[in-house]
C-alpha cells in the first residue's frame, strides 16, 4: 500500500484514472437519482419556453457533484497533492457544495435572482480569498498589464459572475451546457497537463469524465436526465475556476509550456456562451425590457426552430466553437489585440449565421403537411406531427419547430393563393347545418299542426 502514492505520481495516470473513475461512478449512480425523481415526482414540466414536451426528471446536477467530488476527493489523496493544492481543493470543493444547494433549491421551489447572486459571489470568494485564484494581468491586450491587487480581485468576481450565469442560459437544450463544458475543459486540462499542475489536471479531466457519464443519460432515449440549475451553476463555476487558474499558470514563470495569447484564448473557448449572452441581454435592453427577464431568443433556439434536432443544433454549436479555438491558435503570431478583433469578427458571424434573412421563411412557416383546419370550432390548427422528434432524437427530448407562445397565440399563415379543399368543406358543413335546422324546424311545426287538427275533429265529433 506504501507505493500506491508513487504510482500516482505519474500524472498522465492519474488523469486517465479521473475520467475511468467519474465514469464508473456515473453509470452506478445516475440510474438510482433518476429511479429517486421518478418515484418523488421531482420533474421538470414543460412551459412555454421549454423546448421538450414531456416531463423528464431533473436533479442531475447532484449526480454530477457526487462523481466529480468523489472522484477528486479519492485521486486527490492517492496523488499525495501538497498542503496548498489541499487548500485550494478544499476551496473549490466548498464553493461548489454551496451553488449545489442554491440550485437545487432553485429546481425544486425557485429563487430570486438576488438570492441566486449572492450565493455566486459567496462560492467565488471562497477559492479568490482562500487559494488567491485571481486575474492578474491581462498580458497586454487592450493596452493593459498587471492589475492592482483590488482592481484584480474585482474584476474576477465580475468573470465568475459573468461565466457562470451565461453557462446557465444556453442549458436551453439537450447535450449543450455539457458538450461546451467537455471541449473548455480539454482545453485547459492539456495545458495544465503539458504544465504538470497535479491539482487542475484533475479538476479537469474529473469534470470531462463526470460529464460524459451525464451526457449518457442526457441524450438517453428511455432514462433521460437533466442537469438542472444545480448542474449549469457548477460546471459554469468549474469553468470560471479553470480559466482563471489557466491565466494564473500561464503568467508562472516556472511554466514550461507558456501561451502569447492566454487572454483571447480563454475568450475563444467560452466564446459561444458569452457571446450568446450578450447578444440575448442587448436585445432585451433593446426592448426596454429587464436583462434578466425569461424569453426563447437564443442562438440554440434559433437553430432548432429551423428544423434541428437537439443533437444537430448541439453539434453545431460545439463545431463553430472548436473553429474559433482553432483560429486563434492560427492567429496567434498577431498582435494580441488584432487577433481579440480577428476572433471576435469571425466568431460571432459565425454564430449569428442563423438568423440571416435567407432563413426567415423556414423558421417562420410550418411545412404544408402540419397545417390544418378544425371544421367544427372554424379555427386554423397545426398538428403535432411534425412537431415530433426526428427518428434519431428520443420522443423524450421534446424537439419543437415552432417557439410554443408564437405557436398558441398566432396562428400559422396559409397559402390562399392556392385552392383549399378545405375551405370548401366549411361551407359545406355550414349548409348541413341550416338544413338540418330547417328540417328540425319543419317537423316541429307539422306536429303542431297535427295536433290542432285532431283536437278540432273531436269536438266536431
Amino acid at each position: 500500500m506504501a507505493q500506491i502514492p508513487y504510482v500516482f505520481d505519474n500524472l498522465y495516470f492519474l488523469t486517465t484514472c479521473s475520467v475511468a473513475v467519474t465514469l464508473l461512478i456515473s453509470f452506478r449512480l445516475y440510474p438510482i437519482i433518476i429511479y429517486v425523481v421518478n418515484r418523488k415526482g421531482l420533474m421538470d414540466d414543460p412551459e412555454e419556453r421549454s423546448a421538450h414536451t414531456n416531463k423528464v426528471p431533473t436533479l442531475g446536477g447532484m449526480g454530477l457533484f457526487i462523481v466529480f467530488s468523489l472522484t477528486v476527493m479519492l485521486l486527490g489523496v492517492l496523488a499525495d497533492l501538497s498542503r496548498p493544492e489541499l487548500l485550494q481543493l478544499v476551496s473549490l470543493l466548498a464553493g461548489t457544495l454551496l451553488l449545489l444547494i442554491m440550485g437545487v433549491k432553485d429546481d425544486l421551489v425557485l429563487m430570486s435572482p438576488k438570492k441566486k447572486l449572492i450565493g455566486q459571489l459567496l462560492a467565488a470568494s471562497m477559492v479568490i480569498f482562500l487559494s488567491d485564484v485571481r486575474i492578474a494581468h491581462f498580458q497586454g491586450l487592450l493596452g493593459i498589464g498587471e492589475l492592482p491587487y483590488w482592481v484584480s480581485v474585482f474584476f474576477t468576481f465580475f468573470v465568475f459572475i459573468l461565466v457562470i450565469n451565461a453557462v446557465n442560459l444556453i442549458d436551453g437544450i439537450d447535450g449543450l451546457a455539457g458538450s461546451i463544458a467537455i471541449i473548455s475543459s480539454v482545453t485547459f486540462g492539456i495545458f495544465f497537463l503539458l504544465n504538470e499542475q497535479y491539482l487542475l489536471s484533475l479538476v479537469s479531466f474529473a469534470l470531462i469524465g463526470s460529464v460524459i457519464g451525464f451526457l449518457y443519460y442526457n441524450l438517453s432515449n428511455t432514462q433521460k436526465l437533466f442537469m438542472g440549475d444545480s448542474g449549469s451553476l457548477l460546471i459554469g463555476f468549474l469553468l470560471t475556476y479553470q480559466g482563471v487558474a489557466f491565466l494564473g499558470v500561464n503568467e508562472n514563470a516556472l511554466a514550461s509550456l507558456a501561451v502569447s495569447n492566454a487572454p483571447v484564448l480563454l475568450l475563444a473557448v467560452l466564446s459561444y456562451p458569452l457571446l450568446d449572452t450578450l447578444r440575448v441581454f442587448s436585445i432585451r435592453v433593446w426592448q426596454k425590457r429587464s436583462p434578466f427577464s425569461a424569453d426563447r431568443n437564443h442562438i440554440h433556439h434559433r437553430l432548432l426552430d429551423l428544423g434541428n434536432a437537439h443533437e444537430q443544433a448541439t453539434l453545431i454549436i460545439c463545431v463553430c466553437n472548436i473553429f474559433v479555438i482553432g483560429l486563434v491558435f492560427l492567429i496567434g503570431g498577431l498582435n494580441i489585440n488584432l487577433q481579440l478583433i480577428i476572433s471576435v469578427v469571425i466568431g460571432s458571424s459565425l454564430y449569428l449565421v442563423p438568423f440571416l434573412k435567407v432563413f426567415d421563411k423556414q423558421a417562420l412557416y410550418l411545412p404544408e403537411k402540419a397545417k390544418r383546419i378544425d371544421v367544427l370550432n372554424g379555427e386554423i390548427k397545426t398538428t403535432t406531427e411534425d412537431q415530433k422528434p426526428h427518428s434519431n432524437v428520443p420522443e423524450t427530448s421534446g424537439v419543437v419547430q415552432m417557439e410554443n407562445a408564437t405557436r398558441e397565440k398566432e396562428p400559422t399563415p396559409l397559402d390562399l393563393s392556392d385552392p383549399n379543399p378545405y375551405f370548401s368543406g366549411i361551407k359545406e358543413f355550414e349548409k348541413q347545418k341550416v338544413l338540418s335546422k330547417r328540417l328540425s324546424d319543419f317537423k316541429k311545426s307539422a306536429t303542431i299542426d297535427f295536433k290542432k287538427v285532431g283536437r278540432s275533429m273531436r269536438k266536431q265529433s
